[in-house]
């Protein structure tokens, strides 16, 4: 176990010229993560079995967005939950991992402190990272999420597609129903959309960072691969997540339209404690439902679909 001061995580240079844009484009940097022994086929196994399984989330899908089913964990061991996903269409979640385990924890120290060291004017929290593992040819499909991404690739290939975010890529509707909680993060999708994409083949010691809420999806390889999503939140991108919230409210409530929040403007001001405060009066009056309750059990029998 470590607690984080001897793990190093860029190749030295990775940040040379590029600090500037961090955040503001599409980058991807080398990194040295992936020879951490936690991420062996050992590391992981013991992970499994140690890791609360409340937390762990497990889905399935086939080749379309309306495939992809989320499920729940049986009795199952660590080292054959991970034969399950080499040899099956899964994807576990490890969600909140930096939370949940020690290894994890020392990991996004380490990550966020050599961050800082190398972007001048970098004030992340809300800190999380989460463990993706997940099969040969698993897909995640076109989504967006409303915190600030680094995808850190650890293990076997995926091709990552990211998108512009702007206008034809995303509708105003759908992002504000992502930031309000009203739907998961998957929002309509073309193939035709791929031609305006950054389309990055992943290889095992690559991280890639995209400006907030950019759409984006993935194919993987044909090998297992293991990736850690970091979770994190800086003053503006909260600022452009509570503007989105109070958006969709005033779209709802009045008919109100409004773009995308690209840019700073001076109604984020008032926006903000409108989000405050509707997250607290409005959210706390609705029966909050999974928008995808679990629709198997994952054992040691296999898939299990109810």
């Amino acid at each position: 176990m470590s607690d984080g001061h001897d793990i190093r995580v860029y190749d030295s240079g990775a940040f040379d010229g590029r600090s500037a844009h961090f955040g503001r484009e599409v980058q991807r940097f080398r990194h040295c993560l992936h020879q951490r022994p936690v991420f062996t086929d050992d590391g992981l196994i013991e992970l499994l079995d140690r890791y609360p399984r409340q937390h762990i989330g497990v889905f399935t899908m086939g080749d379309t967005p309306d495939t992809w089913r989320r499920g729940r964990l049986g009795q199952i061991g660590g080292a054959e939950l991970l034969e399950r996903v080499r040899d099956g269409r899964l994807w576990l979640n490890l969600r909140g991992a930096s939370e949940h385990d020690a290894d994890m924890s020392a990991i996004r120290d380490a990550i966020f402190g050599e961050t800082r060291a190398n972007v001048p004017g970098f004030h992340p929290f809300r800190a999380d990272a989460g463990l993706l593992i997940s099969s040969p040819n698993a897909r995640v499909f076109y989504h967006l999420d409303i915190p600030r991404v680094m995808l850190f690739h650890l293990r076997g290939h995926k091709r990552f597609y990211v998108y512009p975010r702007e206008a034809g890529y995303i509708q105003p509707s759908d992002l504000e129903n992502v930031a309000r909680g009203l739907t998961e993060e998957e929002i309509p999708y073309v193939a035709g959309l791929d031609a305006g994409a950054q389309v990055f083949d992943l290889e095992p010691g690559e991280m890639v960072h995209w400006p907030q809420n950019a759409p984006h999806r993935i194919d993987n390889g044909g090998d297992l691969n293991v990736s850690l999503s970091v979770e994190f939140m800086t003053p503006l991108a909260l600022m452009r997540a509570n503007a989105l919230y109070a958006n969709g409210w005033l779209r709802e409530r009045f008919g109100a339209q409004a773009g995308l929040e690209w840019q700073p403007s001076l109604a984020w001001a008032w926006k903000a404690p409108l989000a405050q405060a509707l997250r607290k009066v409005v959210a706390s009056k609705r029966k909050c439902k999974a928008p995808l309750p679990p629709s198997f059990t994952l054992g040691t029998s296999g898939l299990q679909f109810e």
